[in-house]
């Protein structure tokens, strides 16, 4: 099954008080990998090509809009957090927690009638995906954070990555996607080739499916003011591999190294010349990792 790049509507899932917009690829007979995608960006980063590699292995691939993003529920009625103080090391509170967005991902589950999955997060997602772990560890067959960190101590952004980040919202599809090439010719993998033209129209698409600077800023705020995850993650019992970019400027290796040190048996793979995407480069390497650590899990759970 060849999956192409398109701008389908996605199916939604009814989760609580949100819907969740999804899509699926692969067979419902094969074991689940669910992708949990990052801050401000789209399940459209989980290029339908790296999907694809993942159901050439034998999975159903699920990809989703967290809340507040995309085609996902937006909650403009709970107003917009002002995130500045916790830039500055000071408390805030946010509308919402990374733990009610790891309700939404297990949310889906349900909906989808998915029992367990091989959770795969990136970023905020790797964040979403521990906290799935820590707080449903029996939904989770294997957990897989790529890019992400347990605390706001540990992987700090350098100030150019952080000035990016913070770069005013797009006001238009072009600007939008201007926006995007500046961003990731700063974050991005410095050992690899940005494709521009897709970095850019990725962009413009999802720019039209529904761009909202508001509820960018409520995930973040949701990232600022969530607890350390760190003694969480110190009892779990879940197969965990932790995948980080040597040259990550966004989230530094360190956030990587934090979370295999703080999970009980986990494996951490470093990528040279890496920073924060996924460099298409690297993709046979990374679903590689992916797939040998759910067959694990799947094999030392039977």
């Amino acid at each position: 099954m060849e999956v192409a790049m398109n701008e389908q509507q996605p199916r939604v899932a009814d989760v609580g008080d949100v819907h969740i917009a999804y899509e699926s690829f692969g067979s419902v007979e094969q074991p689940t990998i669910l992708l949990v995608i990052g801050l401000a960006t789209q399940m459209l980063a989980w290029d339908e090509r790296f999907c694809q590699l993942l159901v050439d292995e034998g999975y159903q691939v699920i990809r989703f809009d967290n809340r507040d993003i995309g085609l996902s529920t937006h909650l403009g009625s709970l107003g917009v957090p002002d995130v500045m103080p916790a830039l500055r090391g000071e408390p805030i509170t946010a509308p919402y927690l990374l733990a009610d967005m790891a309700r939404d991902t297990v949310g889906l589950m349900d909906a989808l009638q998915i029992d367990r999955a091989h959770v795969v997060g990136a970023s905020m997602g790797g964040m979403i995906a521990q906290q799935v772990a820590i707080d449903h560890p029996d939904r989770v067959a294997s957990l897989t954070s790529i890019m992400s960190t347990p605390n706001r101590s540990a992987g700090a952004s350098t100030p150019e990555a952080t000035a990016a980040l913070l770069s005013p919202p797009a006001r238009s599809e072009d600007e939008a996607a201007e926006r995007a090439v500046a961003v990731y010719s700063v974050i991005g993998s410095p050992g690899y080739e940005l494709d521009r033209e897709r970095v850019a129209e990725r962009a413009r698409q999802a720019y039209r499916r529904g761009d909202d600077p508001g509820g960018v800023t409520r995930q973040f705020a949701a990232i600022l003011a969530s607890p350390d995850r760190v003694p969480g993650l110190r009892s779990l019992a879940v197969p965990t591999l932790v995948l980080h970019g040597d040259d990550d400027p966004l989230v530094a290796v360190d956030g990587g190294v934090t979370t295999a040190e703080a999970v009980p048996g986990a494996r951490i793979v470093r990528f040279p010349g890496m920073g924060h995407d996924l460099p298409e480069g690297l993709w046979p390497q990374i679903v590689a990792e992916i797939v040998a650590h759910a067959r694990a899990a799947d094999e030392a759970a039977h």
